[in-house]
């Protein structure tokens, strides 16, 4: 009998840990550029995926915990901000997004579901939808994400991902382009942080479904 793998995919559709190649293969196949690596145990999987796959693809010696200086660099998230996350579900083929307070893990919003889209464009939106509650409650909070990609667009005010616009996701690039649309226009002072998951573990706002 084959033994059990363990599946890290770090980019492209979907991220997160698959517990048999079927599930993984439906969220790496037909993408150029997909970051995968099969691992013997769940927890090597885990570990890995708190770390860049450049660590781990090509690379005989893999890293375990973060070191003291890493520690020391981070420190510990600010708690009176908001995190935000993206998904693409393997069940329902559907993305979404949410976004909690990181204090507490009470979820502000929730938006789902959105057909034929990527966790990367899911993650952008989750930002810019967070700068949009800020500015109209009037909140500088910090907002922290996972996705470096997604804090990249935001700053570039264009989202530039490569997924095709299909009829099936109208809605999900309607709201892209409203979001692009809403950065070009407005200035925001919230502090966009990436969250240090090697060192603190999943973001508050994440689905659980690693």
């Amino acid at each position: 009998m084959a033994k059990q793998k363990y599946y890290t995919v770090w980019e492209w559709r979907n991220t997160g840990i698959f517990e048999s190649w079927e599930e993984c293969k439906k969220s790496v196949e037909w993408y150029i550029g997909a970051k995968y690596k099969s691992f013997a145990s769940y927890e090597e999987a885990r570990v890995a995926l708190r770390w860049s796959s450049d660590d781990y693809i090509g690379n005989t010696v893999r890293p375990t915990q973060p070191s003291e200086s890493e520690i020391k660099k981070y420190g510990n998230p600010i708690l009176d901000s908001i995190s935000v996350d993206g998904a693409w579900n393997t069940v329902t083929w559907y993305c979404e997004y949410q976004w909690v307070m990181t204090s507490s893990g009470e979820q502000i919003f929730h938006g789902w579901p959105y057909a034929d889209g990527t966790n990367n464009i899911v993650e952008f939106l989750a930002i810019v939808h967070a700068l949009t509650y800020c500015q109209e409650h009037n909140l500088s909070l910090p907002i922290y994400t996972d996705s470096q990609t997604a804090i990249s667009w935001v700053k570039a005010k264009n989202a530039r991902t490569k997924q095709e616009r299909t009829h099936e996701n109208i809605p999900l690039f309607t709201l892209v382009d409203r979001a692009i649309n809403w950065l070009k226009k407005n200035e925001y002072n919230n502090p966009i942080i990436k969250w240090e998951t090697k060192i603190w573990w999943e973001i508050k706002a994440d689905f659980g479904r690693k």
